[in-house]
């Protein structure tokens, strides 16, 4: 095998036992190590990142792609999560206003002509586009948002604060999409990466009062189940390695 075959193989080793969960090696760093040259180190960290398991960006080190869990079922917050993995969640906000649409109105279960909180964003793990997102909620719950700052905190957080109202339950459907030019500029997806479409309709007390379509880059989000004897557990997690 060529050298950095065998150096690809080796760190791809020492990556699945937790070798560098606190921090990877700079490309001197493995040069010294492995006494390789450095266009050896660079061909194997390029492998690497082909097949997500490194991000690197000019101007940062190199790090070890985290993985985020989402047990589906519950009502989940992709803030939280990323957050919880020790990366820095950020939004950059497109819309933030009171809007009306009668197809969503009518999910809602309200009259064509109501009003909606509309909230567009832009989601960021590490200052790396993750996900897209566009949420309606009913008047009611979304205009106390209108003067929320979504850069740096999460939707329902911001609502149970703001209103007292915390969803009770919801449906939630995945599909696999191919995003449009503007997204895949936004999300800044690499050639021949699609996008997992996540659609949620939640509600309050049997009331639909949330309805949010999150398109999540699919190099950074698979779809997981566990199954046992006593059935199967379905989950999803940003980290397509």
């Amino acid at each position: 095998m060529p050298l950095w075959a065998q150096l690809h193989d080796d760190l791809t080793r020492r990556l699945a036992a937790g070798a560098f969960d606190a921090a990877f090696p700079g490309e001197m760093d493995l040069v010294a190590e492995y006494e390789v040259s450095r266009h050896t180190v660079r061909e194997a960290l390029r492998r690497l990142r082909d097949v997500g398991v490194l991000d690197s960006t000019r101007g940062r080190a190199t790090q070890v792609r985290k993985d985020i869990e989402q047990p589906l079922g519950t009502l989940y917050s992709l803030f939280r999560e990323v957050e919880a993995q020790g990366m820095v969640q950020a939004s950059v906000v497109k819309a933030q206003r009171m809007d009306r649409d009668p197809r969503i109105a009518g999910l809602l279960e309200l009259t064509p002509e109501a009003d909606l909180f509309l909230l567009e964003r832009l989601r960021l793990a590490d200052d790396e586009p993750l996900a897209y997102d566009r949420i309606w909620l009913a008047a009611d719950l979304g205009r106390p948002l209108l003067q929320a700052d979504f850069g740096r905190t999460a939707l329902y957080d911001e609502l149970a604060s703001r209103t007292g109202a915390r969803l009770t339950d919801g449906t939630e459907r995945i599909s696999a999409v191919i995003a449009t030019d503007h997204e895949h500029d936004m999300l800044d997806l690499p050639p021949g990466v699609a996008c997992l479409r996540v659609e949620r309709l939640g509600r309050l007390a049997g009331r639909p009062v949330e309805y949010r379509v999150t398109l999540v880059r699919g190099d950074r989000y698979t779809v997981v189940t566990d199954w046992s004897s006593r059935g199967y557990q379905v989950s999803a997690s940003p980290g397509g390695a």
